[in-house]
């Protein structure tokens, strides 16, 4: 397994480790609860340095991006972000990703960590000529500092005015004296900054962060916390909820999809989709009945199989049992009842409008 900069730090810490995409992550340190509700209350910090990063620069570097990605690259400009699947021809989500405008001609795409390799060639494959795009994924660690103490935490270690980094920006900037690129986006739904960095400075960063947060309740938190801080908003992950076998209208993320701005990748079958759509949609909905749903159960409604759960959990803010799943439409309106089979037993369940808190 690939292992992070701070893999001995988590061990050392006494993090449960885990296989997670060919990488040897931390699920929990003192508990997946704990460190959720740290999050929601007062911070949490995660690795999450397996993510991967993709530089495209060159004179055609913004045409291929707009060939690229289904969102409008016309919506960047120095310092800002933007969410994007990138998807292929016959509309299927590669990947969804975040994209750096870090020069006019200089962007940096943040993709999910099993998908660096297919994402990178995919990106090449499509180039424009005179640009180029190189896999930096090594030359990076990544630690997501997140909840509503997190601004007082980092204002502690760098010079940047934080009230000035509005959502979906960035600055290059430096941090207990690291240059750095800091980033305000988050998977939590929490305030939170992503703070990317050479590698070799990630146990002093960690240490310094920990430090800062001693007296706000700071607490290192794993891919648990992490998943079921997602899944109360409703944001997908891939593998999970969304993948080549989705599309974006299906799986809710139509507003990430620019018919409008010209032609790229997918574009053609995606408006044939959004006129038709959809047979199915990504549903949030919670279990009323006892048990946890869990990916690729089987979803009922008047005895007949209407669907699929993608994601399930325990939410520790409402303290019930909740999940995604992919229903077929006429099953879709929030407060419509529906059955799960679990462990050969059917339990109600009701769909809900996201997100869950």
């Amino acid at each position: 397994m690939k292992k992070t900069p701070l893999n001995q730090i988590h061990k050392n810490l006494g993090a449960k480790m885990t296989d997670f995409g060919g990488w040897e992550m931390p699920v929990e340190y003192t508990g997946i609860i704990e460190e959720h509700q740290a999050v929601r209350n007062q911070a949490g910090l995660f690795d999450v340095s397996h993510m991967g990063e993709i530089l495209v620069r060159g004179e055609n570097a913004a045409k291929s991006l707009q060939k690229i990605i289904t969102n409008d690259h016309q919506k960047l400009e120095v310092g800002k972000i933007i969410y994007t699947p990138i998807c292929r021809p016959d509309g299927g989500i590669i990947d969804d990703l975040l994209v750096y405008c870090l020069q006019e001609d200089q962007y940096l795409m943040v993709v999910n960590a099993s998908n660096i390799e297919k994402d990178f060639n995919w990106i090449n494959d499509h180039l424009l000529a005179k640009t180029k795009a190189e896999n930096l994924s090594n030359k990076y660690a990544m630690l997501a500092l997140q909840g509503p103490e997190s601004k007082k935490i980092l204002t502690q270690l760098t010079d940047i005015d934080l009230n000035s980094l509005d959502y979906y920006r960035f600055r290059q900037a430096k941090a207990a004296g690291i240059e750095m690129i800091i980033s305000r986006t988050g998977y939590t739904g929490e305030l939170g900054y992503e703070l990317y960095f050479e590698p070799e400075a990630a146990e002093k960063i960690w240490d310094r962060l920990m430090e800062a947060g001693s007296d706000f309740g700071l607490k290192a938190c794993g891919l648990g916390a992490r998943d079921t801080l997602r899944l109360e908003k409703t944001y997908p992950l891939y593998g999970n909820d969304i993948d080549e076998t989705t599309n974006p209208y299906e799986a809710g993320l139509n507003w990430t999809v620019a018919v409008d701005k010209g032609d790229f990748i997918g574009r053609e079958k995606l408006i044939e989709i959004e006129k038709n759509c959809c047979q199915r949609k990504l549903s949030p909905f919670k279990i009323t009945g006892r048990g946890m749903a869990r990916h690729g159960y089987v979803v009922y409604a008047e005895s007949k199989k209407i669907g699929e759960v993608t994601s399930g959990s325990y939410s520790p803010t409402l303290n019930e049992s909740i999940g995604l799943a992919y229903l077929n439409k006429e099953y879709t309106e929030p407060g419509t009842e529906i059955e799960i089979k679990i462990r050969k037993r059917m339990v109600k369940a009701e769909v809900l409008k996201g997100p869950f808190v």
